[in-house]
């Protein structure tokens, strides 16, 4: 029977830098370190503690998962910079998992995800209901009385008339675990998911001319 495949996962779109080694059912290694800045300089580092920890190298990886957010814009192109260098480098697959789908990995089927979209505002996501900005107190009427997990799934279940879900998995594992399904099967490459535009503006002023 052949090995199962050792996933190296990872995730920079919050305010954290969380990474995980998993093969097949087996969580090898697994990292998450609270941050709100720091992650390009953080994540290399702690995927060589975490594969590692995990005895493993690089040449023995199978995949990449890598999330693509919705999350901090800076973040989020962080990661998949990241996971398309190492896959390009090492000849196997980076494969993108949103934060709607690790959030739901393992969850009934007509979750509802809740993500941090800051400022008070959530993105939202689920089975009948496209990925979106929420702006608490209105809701979208798919989500009442559904269950809830994620960012304050708590307090708007109670607002909603729903329930509350926990993931059962740490992001960065949740990652590992979808991607290594995905194995086999025709995968784009890893885009960061934005639902809406940086917080930093782009000059409105033409650049500079460069003189030959």
């Amino acid at each position: 029977m052949p090995p199962e495949p050792v996933v190296l996962a990872f995730d920079t779109s919050a305010a954290h830098c969380a990474a995980a080694v998993v093969s097949g059912s087996r969580i090898l290694a697994q990292r998450i370190e609270p941050m709100d800045k720091g992650q390009a300089e953080r994540l290399m580092p702690l995927l060589a503690e975490v594969l590692a920890e995990a005895q493993m190298g690089y040449a023995g990886l199978s995949a990449i998962g890598v999330g693509t957010g919705p999350g901090n814009f800076t973040g989020v192109r962080i990661s998949v910079a990241a996971a398309r260098g190492l896959a390009l480098g090492l000849g196997i697959p980076a494969i993108g998992v949103s934060g709607f789908e690790a959030l739901a990995a393992g969850l009934p089927d007509d979750v509802v995800t809740l993500l941090d979209a800051r400022r008070g505002a959530l993105w939202v996501a689920g089975k009948g209901l496209e990925p979106q900005l929420m702006d608490p107190p209105v809701f979208p009427d798919q989500i009442k009385g559904r269950p809830l997990a994620g960012h304050r799934a708590a307090e708007l279940a109670l607002q909603t008339g729903g329930t509350l879900l926990e993931q059962p998995l740490p992001m960065a594992v949740a990652i590992a675990r979808l991607a290594a399904a995905r194995l086999g099967t025709p995968q784009p490459r890893p885009a960061p998911m934005y639902l809406r535009a940086a917080d930093a503006a782009l000059p409105t002023e033409p650049p500079p001319v460069i003189l030959p």
